[in-house]
């Protein structure tokens, strides 16, 4: 029989010098969303199971923990990702005309760790705006996403660019309106993988195997990763097509933007990138740090994600895990350590009111309680507040 102690497996507690962290962390984002006008909302953790997984596909079905409620004898869902339930929010509850930006910040819960080393609760934040299809929607859900790393302390970021329109473009380019289902699905993941041998064999089936350069084009693309010369690149190898010219235009013109803005960060294209491709819709972003070979951030345009809530109407938005932000940088930075004021235990009312005095301009005051004069806990009590002269006074240790 197993400890009762023991928790399930990828689920951990979060003790306190880390939990102070996140708090940090989630303020940090959350005061960086609000000064651009981010209101922010608070979905609960479990739905009808319908509305949870509406329009989310396959991949959100499988992540999802499943349970009976017990007073209606419904399906219901704990979520695995927040943002269709703020598109819901959008459609149904707000309802607005124009211009939404929502933001948001809570735990999510997912039946299989996304790596080895992940947890199965990540707390999730993200920021999302709808209803507006220009590309300035883009380049602020991006530059918000740039900035609030830059916030929390992370430098040496690098973005990656790409769209989800190359595909179709290059499709349609290549004169094939539609592919199977099984054959699209199959060749969006070749190409995110870059597996020029599946994509050669794809290339010869179905309605690709009446196009002559099929192959060349497709393996062409997933060569399409650097720095500005990929578009050059992307302009002479790929079909002429109006999304194709549309998606190129697009990222140009985003990456100069975001250049000017962002000068310090690293940025670059990956056009055969396509992770959620069956989610986004125009263009896609990943932003990444150095010694962390996972994407820390990845957002993007999804206007269809509030059709299935009745409402479709233009949205782009971001989200990530604030607990991965943290270990990032406790290994960057080591403990996070907070100074501190210790302060003697007692009832002199002169140093209860130095005591009050000194949290209420947010100092961290600690009171040594008797027979605890050791205790050692994550506060680095730097200074003691001491009685000198018959005035309680701070003084450095």
């Amino acid at each position: 029989m197993s400890s009762a102690w023991l928790l399930p497996e990828h689920i951990a507690d979060v003790l306190p010098s880390q939990a102070r962290r996140l708090e940090e962390l989630r303020r940090i984002w959350l005061d960086a969303a609000r000064s651009y006008g981010y209101e922010l909302v608070m979905p609960p953790m479990l739905e009808h199971i319908e509305s949870l997984l509406s329009g989310t596909g396959h991949a959100l079905d499988l992540k999802t923990f499943k349970l009976v409620d017990q007073l209606s004898g419904r399906t219901l869902g704990l979520r695995a990702d927040t943002t269709p339930q703020v598109a819901r929010i959008d459609a149904h509850l707000l309802n607005r005309r124009g211009v939404t930006r929502l933001c948001y910040c809570g735990p999510v819960l997912h039946t299989r760790p996304a790596s080895p080393h992940a947890s199965r609760e990540p707390l999730q934040l993200g920021a999302e705006i709808y209803g507006h299809a220009g590309m300035e929607a883009d380049l602020e859900s991006t530059d918000l996403a740039l900035g609030g790393l830059q916030a929390a302390g992370l430098s040496g970021l690098v973005l990656d660019l790409s769209d989800v329109r190359l595909v179709e473009g290059v499709l349609k380019g290549l004169g094939v309106d539609q592919l199977d289902p099984a054959q699209h699905a199959s060749l969006v993941q070749a190409l995110t993988s870059k597996d020029v041998a599946q994509l050669r064999e794809l290339a010869g089936q179905g309605a690709l195997a009446h196009v002559v350069n099929a192959a060349a084009v497709l393996v062409a693309l997933t060569k399409l990763f650097g720095a500005d010369d990929v578009l050059v690149q992307a302009r002479e190898l790929l079909p002429s097509h109006p999304l194709v010219d549309a998606a190129l235009s697009d990222l140009a013109w985003l990456a100069a933007q975001l250049r000017e803005a962002h000068p310090q960060a690293m940025i670059g294209f990956d056009l055969s990138d396509l992770s959620g491709y069956a989610y986004y819709s125009g263009t896609r972003f990943a932003v990444y740090a150095q010694g962390h070979a996972d994407a820390l951030v990845r957002g993007g345009r999804y206007d269809e994600v509030g059709a299935v809530f009745g409402r479709r109407r233009p949205a782009v938005g971001f989200s990530l895990d604030l607990k991965i932000i943290a270990d990032l940088l406790t290994g960057s930075k080591g403990p996070n350590v907070r100074a501190a004021v210790r302060a003697p235990w007692g009832q002199d009312a002169d140093l209860r009111d130095a005591v009050r005095a000194l949290r209420g301009q947010g100092h961290t005051v600690v009171c040594v309680l008797p027979g605890h004069e050791h205790d050692v806990q994550e506060f680095d009590c730097d200074r003691e507040l001491a009685l000198v002269d018959g005035r309680w006074t701070v003084r450095a240790l």
